[in-house]
């Protein structure tokens, strides 16, 4: 019913490229690259704004309501790509004149997700002629609709999924959302208000040349942060924001917030790659939204003052301490409360959904998302709520739509879910408190329902094995600066087989060993999964897949393997 299997990617031709590294030409073939165009990431690759559903018609809006310095309020969301979207619409709109501007971001435990009657509101108080919502909105239904109560317009940038029906807005600006033609579907709610400050700039024309004239590539590092941290596939169009926005920072053109949140990961910025603002970089932000408040992620990445952005990131950082020391503790209870259930079972449930009444809030989407990789099922992990309700976070596995799961219990079973949202491999519920195996039971049937074939096989794919002369730093700078690499455009791995020769350290996050790849070329090796560590012993021959990594120190670059799965031989 379950298992792992490793797979080699579709050798396809080589990409006819005469200044490709040979290993990187078998990558990018591997990952459907037909044409050097796909991987030539220059700003003017970009899909242009005027194919995204009602971007012009924004800008116009915007263009209007800077002239006239109306009142703006933007509306964000309590995680990284929330948080990057605020700051670049603050950012992006000062840059063009507006001097009104206001933010407010939801409290995640107070207010809940979204533009919610409530928040709307609170900014009619403030005199909010404009609100604009960044990377939500789309389900924003009653919102909305108290804003137009309120004579309040509101123009909708979103990326999620919409529902059956839309908000009553000014406009909405979403990739997703029906007639839109726009090719690229995976933008990030970062990119999304990226593209209608492209189309403000536009407008813009007739009313300021400065304005005009403003440079909108100055602010694609915030929109490289937001686009990676929200994890979203990675098509040319992300790829050509991500890379641009690495150029810029690797270059020194950061803005402060991001720069002090580098020095505080200890992350060299000259060679910065994806990775970094995937692992270390955004669960900073993030740790804000989880556990206190995003305004501080926010402020830190608006910040021009080194002193005070340096501030905020190392109160970031100690947010991020004790995310982690909090996720720690729920996971050694959600992992005794699962080994006791499965001491009833025959095998692993086709799927998840757990709850304990001590479980932090803020903390549940990583919950879901560690049970979800230990496991291989689609999990859902609950918290209490206010108001008697249990919020749920859910994380998926390829082949099965999270939200789509989400909305067919919600046809079959109406009064179950209160409120539900999201993608294919994240989504977030609410549900009543005392309907939680109502809940277990509706998920279980329903994935049941849809399982196709294989669904439960976890796969690792990789990208065959290296020639003993190509397992060298070259081969991992190449591979390095050629990315970013990332969902639907993974990292490469490659397997072969290590003859472990040394243990360096095995300490309770990593083991470093040195090793014979292939009984032939000498490496240095490191695993960061302790599932892995009791099968890497001196003198023990493993089948293995590992990224090509650098190991750089005191001026010296070494090649250093990372270890993803191990296969006793």
């Amino acid at each position: 019913m379950s298992g792992i299997e490793w797979r080699q990617r579709q050798r396809n031709n080589a990409l006819e490229r005469s200044d490709l590294h040979p290993v990187l030409a078998r990558v990018y073939a591997q990952r459907g690259v037909q044409h050097p165009d796909e991987i030539d990431y220059v700003l003017k690759g970009l899909l242009p704004p005027e194919t995204l559903l009602n971007a012009i018609e924004a800008g116009e809006l915007l263009a209007q309501a800077i002239s006239t310095q109306r009142r703006i309020v933007i509306v964000g969301d309590f995680d990284a790509d929330g948080a990057t979207s605020t700051a670049l619409a603050i950012r992006g709109l000062r840059a063009l004149g507006a001097e009104h501007l206001q933010f407010r971001v939801p409290d995640r435990f107070r207010d809940g997700y979204g533009l919610t009657p409530a928040i709307v509101d609170e900014v009619a108080k403030a005199g909010a002629d404009l609100i604009i919502t960044v990377d939500n909105g789309i389900s924003s239904i009653d919102g909305v609709a108290r804003a137009r109560q309120h004579g309040i317009e509101v123009l909708v940038t979103d990326h999620h999924l919409p529902g059956e029906r839309l908000p009553d807005a000014t406009l909405i600006v979403n990739p997703n959302q029906p007639h839109c033609p726009f090719a690229s579907k995976h933008l990030a709610g970062v990119g999304v208000m990226f593209y209608v400050l492209l189309a403000t700039r536009i407008a813009m024309r007739r009313y300021s040349e400065a304005a005009a004239a403003v440079n909108m590539a100055q602010f694609l590092d915030l929109v490289a942060l937001g686009t990676v941290a929200d994890v979203v596939p990675l098509d040319r169009n992300n790829r050509i924001l991500i890379q641009q926005g690495l150029q810029r920072i690797r270059a020194g053109y950061a803005c402060a917030g991001i720069n002090a949140l580098l020095m505080v990961a200890k992350r060299d910025r000259a060679y910065l790659t994806a990775t970094d603002l995937a692992f270390a970089i955004g669960p900073r932000i993030n740790a804000a939204g989880r556990l206190d408040d995003m305004s501080h992620g926010i402020l830190c990445l608006l910040s021009d003052s080194d002193r005070e952005a340096m501030t905020l990131a190392a109160e970031l950082d100690a947010l991020n301490q004790e995310r982690r020391h909090i996720e720690a503790d729920m996971l050694d209870s959600a992992e005794k409360l699962l080994n006791e259930a499965m001491r009833k079972l025959d095998d692993t449930p086709e799927a998840l959904a757990l709850f304990e009444p001590d479980w932090h809030q803020g903390v549940i989407g990583i919950l879901a998302g560690r049970i979800k990789d230990r496991f291989h099922r689609p999990t859902f992990c609950f918290a209490h709520g206010d108001d008697g309700v249990l919020k749920g976070s859910g994380r998926s596995i390829p082949g099965l739509h999270l939200r789509d799961v989400l909305a067919n219990i919600a046809a079959r079973e109406p009064s179950l879910l209160l409120k539900f949202g999201g993608h294919a491999m994240a989504a977030g519920v609410s549900i009543p408190a005392d309907a939680l195996l109502s809940f277990q039971l509706a998920f279980l049937s329903e994935v049941q329902r849809l399982q196709q074939q294989d669904l439960f096989t976890r796969v690792i794919w990789h990208d065959g094995a290296l020639q003993a002369e190509e397992c060298a730093v070259s081969t991992a700078l190449a591979l390095e600066q050629a990315g970013p690499w990332g969902q639907r455009f993974e990292e490469p791995r490659f397997v072969g087989v290590l003859t472990v020769t040394e243990i360096a350290a095995k300490k309770e996050r990593y083991c470093r060993f040195s090793a014979l790849l292939d009984g032939k070329v000498p490496v240095e090796a490191v695993c960061f999964d302790a599932r892995q560590f009791d099968a890497l012993e001196r003198g023990v021959q493993a089948n293995a897949i590992y990224a090509l990594s650098i190991n750089r120190y005191n001026g010296r670059q070494q090649l250093q393997l990372r270890i993803e799965a191990v296969e006793l031989d």
